[in-house]
């Protein structure tokens, strides 16, 4: 009997242990979990924003057609001017051919009869004269428009004659009074005259090939052939000469475009597109 209470005993004892131990694993487990730290990701730097790039989107292209042809036309002033002033008959016949897009050949053929009372003499100038040289058109056309804005160079050249009508003789000490007039009525044939000139002109299209035009025209006289005795006052094709080498003149033209054939050019229209944001 008292060794069965002594196995009983030490079997109630490794029992109480075994229970103890296996309550203590759980916890201790669970505590060793709690304190395990939870690894961080490492931090980014947030995205800085882009900014929309502009994109180009090609539409279908236009077609364009370009007219070649000769224009042909006169100077509305002076064929009108012999009308209100006495002194002065002439005519002046314009006309350019389209080489390229931008460029024109360019002339000018016209008649002058011009009398001019000066101070000391009466003279009368009546030549022909030619201008000749090129045109380039600055202004940008909108598909069919035919308009112009030019800027082009000229030589020119005159072959003239000039007489002298009539003169005073110059009397520095007029104490009888001056001198009437000589008349002379003396003619010189053969004289000539070149000269350089920069044209600005405008052109524009008023009806179905006929165009409406102004000029100015900066002249620099670089021949002069003069006659015995005195000046030229005034040069048909140059105008006058009281201000030495240098001319100004200018024209209003009306003029008649006559196509002789066509280029058609291809626009590509291109259009810049900002993408919306999303």
């Amino acid at each position: 009997m008292r060794h069965t209470l002594k196995y009983t005993f030490s079997f109630c004892l490794l029992l109480s242990m075994f229970l103890v131990q296996a309550q203590e694993t759980p916890a201790t487990a669970t505590k060793e979990i709690v304190q395990e730290k939870p690894k961080l990701k490492p931090k980014t730097e947030p995205a800085k924003p882009v900014k929309p790039a502009i994109q180009e989107t090609k539409t279908d292209s236009i077609p364009k057609t370009d007219r070649y042809g000769l224009r042909v036309g006169v100077d509305l002033y002076k064929l009108t001017r012999g009308f209100y002033d006495k002194d002065y008959k002439g005519v002046e016949f314009v006309g350019d051919f389209r080489l390229t897009k931008k460029y024109y050949l360019a002339a000018e053929l016209g008649f002058e009869d011009k009398t001019t009372d000066d101070d000391r003499l009466n003279s009368t100038a009546t030549g022909t004269y030619i201008k000749g040289g090129f045109d380039y058109n600055t202004y940008q056309n909108w598909l069919d428009m035919e308009n112009l804005i030019t800027i082009g160079l000229r030589g020119g050249f005159s072959s003239f004659s000039q007489q002298l009508n009539s003169y005073k003789i110059y009397n520095p000490n007029p104490y009888w009074g001056q001198q009437p007039s000589i008349v002379s009525g003396e003619k010189f044939n053969g004289l000539t005259a070149g000269w350089l000139e920069v044209a600005l002109g405008i052109k524009a299209k008023v009806f179905n090939n006929v165009f409406v035009g102004f000029g100015v025209q900066l002249k620099l006289l670089v021949m002069n052939n003069k006659p015995s005795g005195f000046d030229n006052l005034y040069i048909p094709g140059f105008n006058r000469t009281y201000d030495g080498s240098f001319g100004v003149g200018f024209n209003y033209t009306v003029s008649y475009f006559i196509p002789l054939y066509k280029k058609k050019v291809i626009v590509p229209e291109t259009v810049k597109e900002i993408p919306k944001k999303k």
